[in-house]
């Protein structure tokens, strides 16, 4: 490998002095949250981001583009100053800070302190006037400052060594105000701009100005008189109503003159010279990435790529790939004897190819041990007897195997004749997600830098050679890296597995599920073209009729699709009861037209949400047609590592987005139908799962009786909390039941039970309370699990499947709140999903050991889809019921109900 490269010494940019950039954390984002909306940017435990992803965005293309040798960033401690104690109504105008706002700033900190950024925050300053001490010390010492603001009192320390950069757009564009700027801009010096400012006034600090005086006239006084002293002096001198007002406010006016002026002299922890930047801690600037949900890779390689140790860094072989490797690039006639070579190692594979089913190819594969060998080699390229050694390889269960993504393995290889993966010991995603279920992401770069302290990138030597010979070329030696990531990170996730009571779960549910639905994948399920056809123009047909009704309600055209448009019409036009302010308006959202059209005798509400409907359901069949394959069949693709809870989630087509109750819906899935050589398809699934789980890990004993009665549950349980006999109980009183019942599973509060049931928040919380007197126990489960995770910082499931909610403690009420919702249903969703993925593998080994041909295609919610072989009907269901109805003995006995037809929905039961 190739020796360690000099340091770099250089301070700067082509030579030149040394550059202070500062910036302004709080403005800088506050203006970022303004910037980007923020439903947009928000964690799975509540926490709005949008104001840390622009301020870091901002972050990362100001140093990129400004290239800093020393960099810090000020912060505001609280609204009471030295200028709030002399002028008790500074910024007393200012509006309460918004909920998504808080805490935002905290993690921006966390950010600055892995990238090694110095941070300052003063008791009694503002932000201001750090910055302007700094950059006064920073001049003196003969430096360039930046200043990185948006607030314009700054320009007063604008001079020929300072430039102030000042956002003009959100924060993705800066305006760059040097002397000559300032003065084209306000017909001042910067040196006379407090002097403006205090003229003026300033309605965001709460500075009052003179009535008559605005920025022209104030700006012609300072250079008629020079300065706001010598106007102070001669202010008799000022003709008209303008200079009575000025003399009449003289003394406000001079006060603002002290409050505008930055303190250039604040005692700080640190000199200019120790904000020299330093390399990142980048493992800790993933981590804080990673926690926040922050997926954008652009955002990532843009703050790391400025990273100022990243040249450091690349030069050293040794610091990129984190190992010597031994790399050697297979020819034909190669592999078969580098495998035998290898015995029964442990190896890590990475792979490279396109993983579009029916057209899936695997173009790259690389393989490392941990003797600290690893090899490449082209799958196009294997000569006969290297095809039948990697395919025994891949089939034999006693070669260990450790993968990143098996599923995607397992899926693809079988199209290139290697039928079976076996053996496979661990899987890297999978397992990172076991350990920290929230994260977003589980890209494999991210995952060696946390666990590894390793980053994936090519080791070059220092004659720009590549570490494994000139000729083998880059994409073979990184490959070749990845899979020895994928092998040191296996383990690395045993112990991590071990430590958390994960490892049982990952051998025998996660890893089999894997191998299972990558199966289901490649067989898919027949589509009927015809039939969805004719449904998307059916859909089609039903959004231009709603498209005519709503320009004949509203009397004119207009764009259905314009929220801006839409408010004109329905509050300004038709003069409609107003929605929930926002920034763009009045909300126009489905819950708003909901309550409009409960509001108002208006037609367009009904007919726009209608129109929403239907647009949704003809994008929803338009995309099933689009993902037909040439087999005529449609192949989704499951997620195992979206949903926290361990639910399984599916895209390219998502099958959960079809509607279950309605008859759109069921119409759709009519389009879903039993394929050639198969006689029907056969539905499974759990009644009520998830309130037999929550019966059965409360142990409320009346729970328990009602589901075990044989009586409708939901009746049940009305009767008991509307203290009725079982006859009495109506149509309404079972809905309102039901509602809460599976409300209380997902964590709904009373208010959130009042929205969902259209009733006053009282009469909600009268439900629950009723609900608890008559089930006690489900009362005490429900406490206690908060309780039990706010000490721990983590639910589990039935099968020790955690998931950490550190937001339980948190100080900002809206994330704790939301830590606590998810800690109420993450242990009942979580079993409910372990428990249908058990039921899933039982049923496809019962089908293997009895020799049937019937299969798995689907699985949508808590309902498996069987495709049925000829003659194999009443065992198929026997063998269904069995396997499912005995995943778990649970309190609360698993129900299961079978259905069976030609297509998806005649199936239904």
């Amino acid at each position: 490998m190739a020796e360690k490269a000099s340091k770099q010494t250089e301070k700067t940019p082509g030579g030149g002095r040394p550059r202070l950039m500062l910036m302004d954390g709080h403005s800088l984002a506050y203006r970022a949250f303004f910037a980007l909306p923020a439903e947009n940017f928000t964690t799975a435990t509540g926490q709005t981001t949008n104001a840390i992803y622009g301020f870091a965005s901002m972050l990362a293309n100001t140093l990129r583009d400004e290239a800093p040798t020393h960099f810090a960033v000020a912060f505001d401690v609280s609204r009471k100053t030295w200028r709030s104690e002399e002028f008790t109504e500074y910024k007393a105008n200012r509006s309460k800070t918004p909920d998504e706002f808080k805490g935002q700033v905290e993690l921006i900190g966390e950010l600055l302190d892995a990238m090694g950024a110095a941070r300052f925050a003063v008791e009694g300053f503002e932000a201001d006037d750090v910055i302007a001490t700094l950059a006064t010390q920073a001049e003196a010492e003969g430096f360039e400052v930046l200043i990185v603001t948006g607030d314009r009192d700054s320009f007063q320390l604008v001079t020929e060594n300072t430039t102030v950069l000042y956002p003009t757009k959100g924060v993705s564009e800066l305006t760059r105000y040097t002397p000559e700027k300032v003065v084209e801009k306000y017909g001042l010096t910067p040196a006379q701009y407090p002097d403006f400012a205090a003229l003026r006034g300033d309605p965001s600090d709460n500075l009052p100005g003179i009535p008559g005086v605005g920025e022209k006239t104030a700006a012609k006084w300072i250079n008629q008189f020079g300065s706001f002293a010598e106007l102070v002096e001669r202010v008799e001198e000022v003709k008209g109503k303008a200079g009575q007002n000025l003399r009449d406010h003289l003394e406000s006016v001079k006060l603002n003159r002290r409050l505008t002026e930055m303190v250039r002299s604040v005692e700080l922890p640190k000199g200019v010279a120790d904000l020299e930047r330093a390399p990142y801690d980048r493992k800790a600037v993933a981590m804080v990435l990673d926690t926040l949900e922050i997926r954008n890779p652009s955002l990532r390689e843009r703050l790391l790529a400025v990273d100022p140790g990243a040249v450091e860094a690349e030069a050293d072989p040794v610091a990129v790939a984190g190992v010597e490797i031994d790399g050697t690039v297979l020819g034909s006639g190669e592999l078969a004897p580098w495998l035998e070579g290898h015995g029964a190692a442990v190896l890590g594979v990475a792979m490279v190819g396109a993983w579009a089913l029916g057209t899936g190819s695997v173009t790259e594969v690389a393989l490392a041990a941990a003797d600290g060998t690893a090899a490449w080699f082209d799958p196009a390229e294997l000569d006969e007897a290297d095809d039948r050694a990697w395919a025994a390889w891949l089939a034999d269960p006693r070669r260990p195997k450790v993968l990143h993504d098996a599923k995607a393995a397992m899926r693809v290889f079988p199209e290139h004749g290697w039928s079976a993966v076996e053996g496979v010991v661990m899987d890297t995603a999978l397992a990172a997600y076991l350990v920290k279920p929230g994260r977003r992401s589980f890209d494999l770069d991210a995952l060696s830098l946390e666990y590894l302290g390793r980053e994936l990138a090519p080791a070059a030597a220092a004659d720009g050679q590549l570490a494994f010979g000139a000729d083998d070329g880059a994409e073979a030696e990184a490959l070749m890296v990845q899979a020895r990531a994928i092998l040191d990170l296996g383990e690395a996730f045993e112990e991590r597995l071990k430590e958390v009571g994960a490892a049982d779960l990952l051998r025998d549910v996660e890893l089999p599920t894997s191998a299972l639905l990558a199966r289901m994948e490649r067989d898919g399920i027949a589509a009927d073209r015809a039939h969805l056809e004719g449904m998307e123009q059916l859909f089609a047909g039903a959004v231009q009729q709603a498209v005519k009704e709503a320009h004949a309600a509203a009397g004119h055209e207009f764009n259905l699709g314009s929220p801006k448009q839409l408010q004109e019409v329905l509050f300004g036009e038709l003069g409609l009861p107003k929605t929930k302010r926002t920034k763009t308006g009045y909300t126009t959202d489905a819950d708003a037209l909901a309550w409009l059209a409960g509001q108002t005798d208006n037609e367009l509400p009904v007919i726009m949400l209608r129109h929403r409907e239907q647009a949704k359901l003809r994008v929803t069949v338009e995309g099933l047609i689009k993902t037909i394959a040439a087999d005529g069949r449609i192949h989704t693709t499951f997620n195992q590592t979206v949903a926290a809870t361990g639910r399984l989630s599916s895209q390219d087509p998502n099958l959960q987005n079809i509607p279950v109750r309605t008859d759109e819906g069921r119409a759709i899935r009519r389009g879903f139908v039993v394929g050639e050589g198969y006689e029907s398809l056969l539905t499974a699934d759990y009644s009520q799962i998830e309130l037999r789980v929550m019966a059965h890990l409360s142990e409320d004993e009346g729970l328990i009786e009602a589901f075990t009665s044989g009586e409708d549950l939901h009746t049940t349980v009305a009767s008991h909390v509307f203290a009725v006999g079982r006859d009495a109980v109506d149509a309404e009183m079972r809905r309102k039941t039901k509602a809460m019942s599976y409300g209380l599973a997902y964590g709904l509060s009373a208010f959130g039970l009042s929205q969902q049931l259209n009733i006053d928040a009282g009469e909600a919380r009268a439900l629950m309370e009723n609900y608890f007197e008559r089930f006690g126990g489900v009362r005490d489960y429900l406490r206690r699990v908060v309780d039990e995770a706010r000490a721990t910082g983590y639910t589990e499931t039935l099968f020790g499947r955690r998931r950490y909610l550190p937001d339980l403690n948190s100080d900002n009420r809206q994330r704790r709140e939301m830590a606590e919702r998810m800690a109420l249903n993450a242990p009942i969703q979580g079993t409910a999903a372990d428990i249908v993925k058990i039921a899933m593998l039982n049923v496809e080994r019962a089908l293997r050991e009895a020799g049937l041909a019937s299969r798995i295609l689907l699985q949508v919610h808590d309902e498996i889809v069987l495709e049925v072989a000829p003659g194999e009907r009443e065992r198929a269901e026997e063998l269904v019921r069995r396997e499912m109805a005995g995943a778990v003995r649970l309190r609360a006995p698993l129900d299961v109900s079978v259905g069976h037809g030609r297509d998806w929905e005649s199936a239904a039961h």
